[in-house]
C-alpha cells in the first residue's frame, strides 16, 4: 500500500507528531546516492514501527550564505526545483516531508537547539540516519559525536552513511550530477539520477513567436541556476494524455529574439499541438542536439528549428518514444 504523504513547512503542529525514522539533508535532484539513503530510512523505519521522514531546506544552506555575502557565483546550480525534489521524495515512500526556511534565524539556531526543538521536540526523532561529515547548527558547531550524545540523553539512534559510489567506484553526489548537465552529458546525468534527467511546471503563455514561424511550444519558466546547459534537446513530454508526447525543446534565454536574458523551456510537439496552457507537465531530457546560439535574423533561426525538428524525429526513428 503507498504511503500517504504529508508534507510540512517547519515542524508538523503537536496533534500531528508521531515518532519517525529521519534522515536531513538537501536532496537536490534525489539521486541513486539519496536513494540508498531514503531506503535505509523506509527499511529502519519499518523495523520500528516508525514514519520514514525527511527534513530538508528550502533555500540551499550554501545559496543562502552566498547571497547573504554578496557572492552569488558561490550558490550551487539546482538539479531540481522545489516541485521535482518532492516528487521524488514522495515516489520514494516517505510519510513526511518536513521543509525548513534557511533563513538568518535557522542559520543562527545553536546546534543544541537544534537537536532540542527540532529533532527532539519539533519531529520526535527515534533513529536518525545522516551523512559522516554532517554538519548543523550556528556556524556548523554541531557534528555526528554530539548527535550521539544528545541520542543518548533523549532517545533516539544515530546511524551515519558513507558515500555512494556506482559500479566504477564513482561518488554518487549531486555536484556529480551538476557537472554531467553542466557539459550536456545526459547519459552521465541519468546513470547518476537512475532517471532521465526533468523539468515540470505549469505551461504559460508565451510570445506565439513560435506559432508565428510554424513551430508552436509550450512554455514552462525554469527555475534560477538551472544546472542543465542551455541548449536544444530531443525530450519527452508528459502530462498531455496517456502516452508521453516527443518533442524538441530549447532552454535558454532566447538570444535571437530577447534579451532580459530569463530562462525558459519551450518544447515543440513532434506529432502535432495541444492546447495545454495551465496543464502540468514533465518534460523528460533524452539527448542533447547543438547548444543555444544567436541568429542574425528570424529565417536563419526557423532553418535552424526545422533542422533541429527533423533530427530529433531521426532521434525517435532509431530509439523509439
Amino acid at each position: 500500500m503507498k504511503t500517504l504523504l504529508q508534507l510540512y513547512r517547519s515542524v508538523p503542529p503537536p496533534a500531528r507528531r508521531s515518532p519517525c525514522a529521519l534522515t536531513i539533508g538537501n536532496f537536490d535532484g534525489v539521486h541513486r546516492g539519496h536513494q540508498a539513503i531514503l531506503a535505509r530510512v523506509r527499511q529502519a523505519a519499518r523495523e520500528r514501527g516508525l514514519l520514514p521522514s525527511v527534513l530538508t531546506f528550502e533555500p540551499h544552506p550554501r545559496e543562502y550564505f552566498a547571497t547573504l555575502n554578496q557572492r552569488p557565483e558561490l550558490a550551487p546550480t539546482r538539479i531540481s526545483g522545489l516541485r521535482d525534489k518532492l516528487e521524488a521524495l514522495a515516489s520514494q515512500d516517505m510519510a513526511q516531508i518536513i521543509i525548513e526556511r534557511f533563513n538568518a534565524r535557522f542559520a543562527d539556531m545553536s546546534a543544541n537547539a537544534f537537536i532540542e526543538e527540532l529533532l527532539v521536540g519539533g519531529l520526535q526523532t527515534r533513529w536518525l540516519l545522516v551523512g559522516e561529515d554532517f554538519r548543523f547548527g550556528r556556524k556548523r558547531s554541531g557534528d555526528v559525536d554530539l548527535l550521539r550524545e544528545a541520542g543518548m540523553v533523549h532517545g533516539f539512534e544515530v546511524q551515519t552513511i558513507a558515500d555512494v559510489t556506482d559500479r566504477q567506484g564513482h561518488r554518487v553526489s549531486s555536484s556529480e550530477v551538476r557537472t554531467a548537465l553542466a557539459v550536456g552529458d545526459l547519459d552521465r546525468a541519468e546513470h547518476l539520477l537512475g532517471r532521465p534527467f526533468q523539468i515540470s511546471g505549469h505551461v504559460i503563455h508565451g510570445q506565439k513567436l513560435g506559432r508565428t514561424l510554424g513551430f508552436p511550444t509550450l512554455n514552462l519558466r525554469v527555475a534560477p541556476r538551472c544546472a542543465a546547459r542551455s541548449g536544444i534537446y530531443v525530450v519527452r513530454v508528459h502530462g498531455l494524455g496517456e502516452q508521453p508526447r516527443p518533442a524538441v525543446a530549447s532552454l535558454g534565454v532566447r538570444p535571437t529574439v530577447e534579451d532580459h536574458g530569463r530562462v525558459l523551456l519551450e518544447s515543440h510537439l513532434l506529432d502535432g499541438p495541444a492546447d495545454a496552457y495551465g496543464k502540468l507537465i514533465r518534460v523528460e531530457f533524452l539527448h542533447k542536439l547543438r547548444d543555444e546560439e544567436k541568429f542574425p535574423d528570424l529565417p536563419s533561426l526557423t532553418a535552424a528549428i526545422a533542422d533541429d525538428a527533423q533530427n530529433a524525429r531521426a532521434y525517435f526513428a532509431v530509439h523509439g518514444l
